[in-house]
């Protein structure tokens, strides 16, 4: 079954195409995850959309228009949403696997200073 809006809404002239909505949508997924986080400059709230618009020379005006026009086609939206939620998981599980590594290399590195640390004592 398909669901497709009634309202037809026309194609807008500067359309970002749904590859791009894709990797546009994603990297705006994590700046708002990112803006209650603390960056380099102990900053938090820091709106991060430009930098994004900017890194795919696009404005906001042209990603509302582009995200409106996909909206009203609900079977491509949800498309490009499944990739950018496959996207994101994958993000997570690369962070999650990085952060395990980092984790054993500092529990590798306390224990061989205890151990150390007990020859020296004995």
């Amino acid at each position: 079954m398909n669901c497709t809006s009634n309202t037809i809404i026309k194609k807008p002239d500067n359309l970002i195409s749904k590859d791009q909505m894709v990797d546009v949508l994603t990297d705006l997924f994590l700046a708002t995850g990112g803006k209650n986080i603390k960056n380099i400059h102990l900053q938090r709230n820091v709106n991060y959309y430009p930098l994004v618009y900017e890194k795919y020379q696009i404005d906001s005006t042209q990603f509302k228009e582009s995200n409106f026009y996909y909206t009203s086609k609900i079977d491509e939206y949800d498309k490009i949403l499944k990739r950018v939620d496959d996207r994101l998981k994958k993000l997570r599980k690369q962070f999650e696997d990085e952060k395990n590594v980092q984790d054993s290399i500092k529990r590798m590195k306390r224990d061989s200073l205890q151990m150390k640390k007990s020859r020296t004592i004995e």
